[in-house]
């Protein structure tokens, strides 16, 4: 007996302590048990509290009516399975007559306090089936990515979301993409590992940094083009401009349109044009796009325009030419001038790391959800890579990307440095890295001390 009493002692202690220390291990060892004999007791008693019940049916009221015998329960939601995962479990609930998917989703607070969990988040599998998944640890706190992602063509694997999915940043689904934050709450750091993500794909990147590149020019080996004041920046967006028509011409030319051309050789964007013709994509990274819109004389206004001009046309006819955007910057409403927010509601990606204000967060969520502008202004200031990300179908969900320093991120573009595509119309934007070719600055002469 007192062996056995030690031995509980132990596996209660190492569980308290893998709960503290490694929450990830605490769940998959003890954490998946516990959460799935909890639900399963406590299922029936947790859906009447939250509302989720429904009366008896008729027939059975009228039984209980003419035999006098006891009123019958609440008819409680069928749970079909419960499936164990990574980071939760999955209940795959059949909701009964009179129920929709908007009952789940208010309830999901209530429903994570009353099993006990970290997150609960509902979604509709088909008419009349519910999933709701809950998440047993948080797992934004220690960002650990899976050690298996789904990378496909320009497709890349960015964060890890509060439900333990990792979130993708998918550019044929979605092409173009902002995302906001202040100073500090780790826009660079989403930056750093898109671009690793992307350093190992046949795909050209193109970067515009308005801060004497800064942020950029450390990974120039795998850019092929790169503008680090807002003049390179207008000529660099007005070759991509140009760049975008020929494109256009060829899948012209190419299309052939007859009668007896089958219907899979009819193509309107670059992925249906053969592979000896087929474009490098292009990914353009602009590090503040304030420093592009903002103008103080009227040659800068004048430079501004032409900017905004460029952009808009890329944001629109871009896609299916190839040529995708990514805009990082602190805010992005119309106090930056005209054309602002007609390029604004071209980009289909929303992300919002943590803000000032909440008129920052409108302006990426404004016409999302208010829900996502709440949640986008209660991330911590601890947190940093912490964001908000919403879809054009009003959902929202929270992310955490990796920390990824600048050296991950500058070695895995020097790792990649061949796949750097050559453009002959960003030739001359190309960056210069061999050292041996930049030219020494000017030594500075010491002042001389006052006598």
């Amino acid at each position: 007996m007192v062996w056995l009493t030690i031995a509980l002692v132990v596996v209660a202690g190492l569980a308290l302590l893998l709960r503290w220390r490694r929450p990830a291990w605490y769940w998959m060892t003890f954490g998946i048990l516990f959460a799935a004999v909890k639900v399963r007791i406590r299922y029936a008693s947790v859906m009447d509290a939250c509302d989720l019940t429904e009366p008896a049916s008729r027939l059975r009221l009228a039984l209980a009516r003419m035999f006098n015998w006891q009123t019958p329960r609440q008819r409680v939601p069928r749970l079909l399975w419960i499936k164990p995962t990574r980071t939760g479990l999955r209940l795959r609930i059949r909701m009964l007559p009179g129920q929709d998917a908007f009952d789940y989703s208010a309830a999901v607070d209530r429903l994570r306090h009353a099993f006990g969990v970290h997150q609960v988040t509902s979604r509709e599998i088909k008419p009349g089936v519910m999933e709701v998944a809950t998440t047993g640890y948080d797992v934004l706190r220690l960002v650990q990515m899976p050690a298996k992602t789904n990378r496909a063509e320009l497709r890349v694997p960015v964060a890890l979301c509060e439900n333990g999915s990792v979130h993708y940043r998918d550019y044929k689904q979605v092409p173009h993409s902002v995302t906001l934050g202040a100073v500090g709450s780790g826009k660079s750091v989403t930056q750093r590992k898109v671009i690793k993500e992307l350093a190992p794909q046949r795909v050209a990147l193109v970067g515009i940094d308005c801060k004497q590149g800064v942020e950029i020019a450390p990974l120039a080996r795998r850019f092929t083009a790169l503008a680090d004041n807002p003049d390179d920046a207008a000529d660099l967006l007005e070759a991509l401009v140009s760049r975008m028509d020929a494109i256009y011409q060829v899948i012209r030319r190419e299309q052939r349109v007859s009668a007896d051309t089958p219907d899979g050789e009819i193509t309107a964007n670059i992925w249906g044009l053969p592979e000896k013709l087929r474009p490098v994509p292009v990914v353009v990274t602009i590090d503040e796009i304030a420093e592009l819109a903002l103008f103080t004389t009227s040659a800068e206004k004048k430079r501004r325009e032409r900017i905004i001009v460029a952009l808009v046309r890329l944001a629109q006819l871009g896609r299916a030419a190839g040529i995708f955007l990514d805009i990082y910057g602190q805010r992005f409403g119309s106090e930056l001038g005209d054309g602002i927010t007609m390029l604004r509601a071209q980009l289909t990606g929303r992300m919002a790391h943590r803000v000032n204000d909440e008129s920052s967060a409108k302006m990426a969520f404004g016409d999302v959800s208010p829900h996502a502008v709440f949640a986008a202004t209660q991330i911590r200031n601890d947190r940093p890579g912490m964001a908000v990300i919403g879809h054009s179908n009003g959902d929202w969900t929270r992310i955490r990307t990796p920390h990824t320093s600048m050296r991950e991120a500058v070695s895995a573009c020097n790792k990649h440095a061949a796949l750097t595509p050559e453009i002959p119309e960003l030739a001359r934007f190309r960056p210069v890295v061999d050292l041996d070719t930049v030219k020494a600055p000017a030594t500075l002469e010491p002042v001389a001390e006052a006598a």
